[in-house]
């Protein structure tokens, strides 16, 4: 069995027992999240991630099983690690390897916990379009990550396989990167709205299925007169996972830009995805303080894009994944500021 398998294995099955132990404990339970748990909730993924990255820092080099020079060399080559290998140093060249992939890694988690926040202020207009009660809200969301994970999953290796035969895609994923910057940015001011009764997926629910047209408190379904229907939570929920979809289309991308190394991405992805039920219970009711940070994520997006479409020649103008985090935080960190020394004027 090799260690590759074993490393990989051993993730999956972590997600599986954390879901499982959320469904078992918090699943049944109809009560608002509070910003206290919110906040121990974040905390604690957040140290999850942290912990992860020390073991990449540390057994990096076990999720390829590289145990020579040769397959050192040959991941480096496959996945565009850019680094500088010497076979006289091959302890040396495994250390620098590992402290390469923690960066790729905590980096494209920040990427994608950041980009996060503009699903967070969506989901926040859908449950409030469809008046779900915030009780509920822990529920959709629980089932809603569960569904991004594996669809992310087949995105993933998907978009690596694409990339690994045509390399070419890159270069249409940077320009759909810095398209969707662009018109984030020309569009941050506009009011989004949901027209409940004129969604897509309410209308071909509405078509093919029975529509039950009340909520039954926590119920996906309900039966009536021996005939089962769909209730409008799970509506909402078909919407979230088609939202995330849809979300998915700009922030896989947006990782490749950071690596090309499929796991990482993977294991980037899904962290910040289950970090995202916690951070939406921390920011639902303070969102619109960050007014900025529609415009912050706008040129995170328009930045990934760029430096996608430079590609190897963003290397060679020092532009590495050190300097890409200090640039993210960098954008991320005047968005947040700027909102909260400029708060939005509210009008009367």
């Amino acid at each position: 069995m090799s260690s590759e398998f074993i490393f990989i294995s051993g993730f999956i099955a972590f997600i599986v027992a954390m879901m499982a132990v959320d469904l078992g404990l918090f699943g049944k339970s109809a009560k608002p999240v509070s910003m206290q748990q919110a906040a121990i909730m974040s905390g604690v993924w957040v140290s999850f991630a942290l912990i992860f990255y020390a073991l990449i820092l540390h057994y990096g080099h076990l999720l390829h099983h590289i145990d020579s020079f040769a397959a050192l060399q040959q991941i480096n080559a496959k996945n565009f690690h850019n680094l500088k290998l010497s076979p006289d140093d091959f302890a040396g060249d495994l250390a620098r390897y590992r402290q390469n992939l923690g960066l790729e890694f905590i980096t494209g988690y920040l990427v994608e916990y950041a980009l996060s926040v503009d699903n967070i202020f969506v989901m926040v207009l859908i449950f409030t379009a469809f008046a779900v009660s915030p009780k509920y809200y822990h529920k959709v969301l629980l089932w809603g990550i569960i569904g991004a994970v594996i669809m992310r999953f087949v995105f993933i290796f998907v978009g690596a396989a694409l990339i690994a035969q045509f390399h070419w895609v890159l270069y249409l994923f940077g320009a759909s990167l810095v398209y969707t910057g662009i018109m984030m940015f020309i569009n941050r001011n506009e009011e989004q709205e949901i027209d409940t009764e004129q969604h897509r997926v309410v209308r071909f629910a509405s078509k093919y299925f029975a529509v039950h047209p009340k909520f039954e408190g926590g119920k996906f379904f309900v039966k009536i007169n021996a005939r089962k229907l769909i209730t409008p939570l799970l509506l909402v929920l078909v919407i979230i996972e088609v939202t995330d979809l849809v979300f998915a289309v700009d922030s896989i991308p947006a990782i490749f830009s950071v690596t090309r190394d499929p796991y990482i991405v993977f294991f980037s992805n899904i962290f910040a995805i289950l970090g995202l039920r916690s951070m939406f219970f921390l920011l639902v009711n303070i969102i619109d303080k960050f007014h900025y940070l529609k415009t912050g994520l706008a040129v995170l997006l328009a930045f990934i894009g760029l430096k996608m479409l430079a590609g190897e020649y963003a290397a060679k103008a020092g532009l590495t994944t050190g300097v890409s985090l200090l640039v993210i935080l960098a954008i991320l960190g005047v968005s947040v500021i700027a909102s909260l020394l400029f708060p939005r004027q509210e009008i009367d």
